[in-house]
């Protein structure tokens, strides 16, 4: 049998759907960080840190090389790297790290704006699997091999109260919460109805098919997703577009839209090889209300990304 652990064979279990805010006595509660989500492999004198698509991201966050020093066990814990500014997460300040390649740069970065790794699950100890464990004794197990420090840290959660912690997080502007049902176990690379997202804004991931210049430092993105293999046309997202985003796409001539709406006239066509995160405000209608761009994915390949 394969060891999970030095396969690097470990994918997170994912969020399945997003609602509203509610109680629930078999459910626990904690913050949604607005991070980037990372397994990290834990040994007494090394820390592994990997993302959803089990890339390395050590290079990028040097900051955090020593932290297995606060890890008392050889493990697999999930959690999200962040980046705090004035106690609040910042995904633009993340982003950008995460586009760095020179070293210089990103250990410039990593003293001005630092980051932490806060984990939330631990899916493996000591050399045992704990996916089928329930998520309440995951936790206890967690807790027992973290010790705190400011590179580090362990996600806090309460019980039953969903609402009132999704109030305070509102109050702060921060993200949302979590919900996810105690007895759950660890479905590797699926996505659970036992865990659900409780978003102050929501987000989602598009493919960037091309982008309409508005003014000389205005630009739009054009959002699209795959239907079947077909890109479909989803909008566009204006606020949160730099010129520094735009430079990263390569244009085509090609119009790859089979069915393209009005309103895309003196498009620039770019290679679908760019994922984005656009945030919007919550609607019922099936269109992008105040969308802002977040910045690119290096986690998600374009063909995961996908619509009705």
């Amino acid at each position: 049998m394969t060891d999970l652990f030095e396969s690097r064979g470990a994918s997170p279990m994912l969020i399945a759907r997003q609602e509203e805010a509610f109680d629930d006595p078999n459910s626990i509660y904690e913050l949604k960080l607005d991070g980037i989500r990372c397994l990290a492999y834990f040994n007494e004198d090394t820390v592994d840190l990997r993302n959803k698509r089990n890339l390395q991201l050590n290079a990028k966050f040097p900051e955090l090389r020593g932290i297995y020093k606060n890890v008392s066990a050889k493990c697999i814990l999930d959690g999200e790297i962040v980046v705090l500014k004035n106690g609040v997460p910042d995904f633009y300040a993340l982003q950008k790290r995460t586009l760095l390649t020179e070293r210089f740069k990103i250990e410039m970065e990593s003293v001005r704006f630092p980051a932490s790794f806060v984990a939330f699950d631990c899916i493996y100890a000591d050399g045992k699997e704990l996916i089928w464990e329930p998520l309440t004794v995951r936790k206890q197990i967690l807790t027992g091999l973290v010790k705190e420090s400011g590179r580090i840290a362990v996600s806090r959660y309460i019980e039953e109260k969903g609402t009132a912690l999704y109030r305070a997080a509102e109050q702060q502007e921060l993200e949302g919460i979590v919900a996810k049902k105690k007895d759950s176990i660890y479905v590797m690379g699926k996505r659970s109805r036992d865990w659900i997202k409780c978003k102050r804004m929501a987000d989602e991931d598009f493919i960037v098919a091309g982008y309409i210049r508005k003014g000389k430092h205005i630009f739009t993105l054009i959002l699209a997703k795959y239907r079947e293999g077909v890109l479909v046309y989803k909008g566009h997202v204006t606020a949160g577009v730099t010129e520094d985003a735009v430079a990263e796409l390569s244009e085509v001539s090609r119009n790859p839209f089979y069915l393209l709406p009005a309103g895309n006239q003196g498009a620039v066509w770019v290679k679908q090889d760019h994922v984005c995160i656009v945030e919007y405000m919550p609607n019922t209608k099936q269109a992008l209300r105040q969308p802002v761009f977040k910045g690119f994915r290096n986690d998600v390949y374009p063909e995961e990304v996908v619509t009705q």
